[in-house]
């Protein structure tokens, strides 16, 4: 078998919609798999941050975005390519619903001719669930499906019942019930992260007995992989030491970021602004991502030397960039649930969280670094008193709810999570004292 050419057992779990129960059973899947010894890679389709962290726990292995805009086709070719080199199986959790979107879950799965589970929130359906899977299964010719596996059902009658419902020639795969231990808790951005969850590996062995108990053993066909463009990158950071948050409160970070500030060159020093009282030593830049800040506003409120340090910092002129939940840490004021509290004051303006999405969407941005990819996902509204450096474009090309980016001195901040890859150089750019320029 050549190298270029990788076979490996793979599957993409996709459904009608959000809210079906994807991340729960894939990670269930991938528990189940690794408890029969197998290594399991997962991915997950999409730019979310907190499905991974539940994937990451649940396989034992780091988790990386699939997105043919985001990543780009040979990103994503070499990212399950690499996979394939070391893997017994490999699981895709969709995005949305199955042909939802531009790019869509559906359009990965034909790219790279994954298999695909269809999983189907069950509760209140009958044979109607039959129907259901007709339609994802006949809507695009050219897909393939490995299975059909029914989520929330109330016991084994029930799932009898959708599985005789099933179009000839579509596999069973076997039916979770409805529990409150099998769900996974949420928040106004998503899952909770696996870090705030005590009982997930109990919750994710349950999860793994009772689709062992019900479903097949059998692992999904194999696929074809075949090696992408492995980019080579000068060693833009030569041992530039970037501290970079990452607690609970600032935790939204691509694994393909970090991997590439390493492979740039960088050391990384990792921090809490929630615990640490200062800044860690011999830091060069900063990297502030987004999470929770809202959710941890007295702790970081309270913890003024660090808050000295990171003043400090930015009066040395040293490279900082702050990602959305970053970008609120950097403000005078933030306010969530009728509670305000200074923060660092970097930035002249505050936000407020509020209950509906205020910002959504793919988009890229043209730095005087060069131009480069990203993503937007919040619920807060800015008010601030500073010229935008520039504005971002969809990659949709909708001309509405459209991120900024601003600038202040070597500080840039912004609501986009910036995907690393799609532009190494002005990814370093954005941290290195001598940029290498656009």
């Amino acid at each position: 078998m050549s190298e270029a050419s990788l076979y490996c057992p793979a599957m993409l779990v996709s459904a009608p919609a959000s809210g079906h129960g994807k991340t729960t059973i894939a990670a269930a899947l991938a528990r189940r798999y690794r408890q029969d010894g197998l290594k399991v890679r997962v991915f997950k389709c999409g730019p979310d941050f907190l499905d991974p962290t539940i994937l990451a726990q649940a396989s034992g292995n780091p988790v990386y975005q699939l997105d043919l805009w985001m990543v780009g086709l040979e990103g994503c070719r070499e990212l399950l390519w690499k996979a394939a080199r070391e893997a017994d199986l490999i699981i895709v959790e969709g995005v949305m619903g199955l042909f939802d979107g531009q790019p869509s879950a559906a359009d990965l799965a034909q790219k790279f001719d994954l298999p695909i589970l269809a999983l189907i929130d069950a509760r209140a359906m009958a044979q109607t669930f039959g129907a259901v899977a007709y339609g994802l299964l006949n809507y695009r010719p050219g897909l393939k499906f490995c299975g059909i596996l029914a989520n929330r059902v109330a016991g084994d009658s029930h799932a009898q019942i959708l599985k005789d419902s099933l179009p000839v020639g579509l596999k069973w795969y076997g039916a979770l019930r409805r529990g409150g231990d099998l769900e996974l808790p949420s928040r106004h951005l998503g899952l909770v992260q696996a870090s705030e969850l005590g009982d997930l590996d109990e919750r994710l062995d349950l999860a793994a007995q009772e689709l062992a108990r019900q479903t097949l053993a059998d692992l999904p066909p194999k696929v074809a992989f075949t090696k992408g463009h492995e980019e080579r990158h000068e060693k833009y950071f030569q041992n530039l030491n970037i501290g970079i948050a990452r607690d609970q409160a600032f935790s939204f970070i691509y694994q393909a970021n970090l991997d590439l500030m390493v492979d740039l060159g960088a050391k990384l020093s990792f921090f809490s602004p929630l615990t640490d009282s200062r800044l860690p030593e011999g830091l060069e830049a900063l990297y502030l991502p987004g999470g929770y800040p809202e959710l941890h506003l007295e702790a970081l409120a309270s913890n003024h030397s660090l808050i000295k340090d990171l003043v400090a910092f930015h009066l040395a002129e040293k490279p900082i960039l702050a990602e959305c939940g970053g970008l609120l840490y950097l403000l005078n004021k933030l306010t969530y649930q009728g509670q305000s509290k200074n923060l660092v004051g970097l930035l002249p303006g505050q936000a407020v969280l509020t209950d509906g999405l205020k910002g959504l969407g793919m988009m890229e941005v043209d730095l005087p670094e060069g131009t480069i990819r990203g993503h937007a996902f919040h619920h807060s509204e800015l008010t601030m008193n500073l010229e935008p450096l520039c504005a971002a474009k969809r990659a949709d090309g909708r001309n509405e709810r459209l991120e900024v980016v601003y600038r202040k001195n070597n500080l840039t901040a912004s609501y986009l999570h910036f995907y690393f890859p799609s532009n190494p150089r002005a990814a370093a750019a954005l941290f290195s004292p001598a940029r290498p320029g656009p």
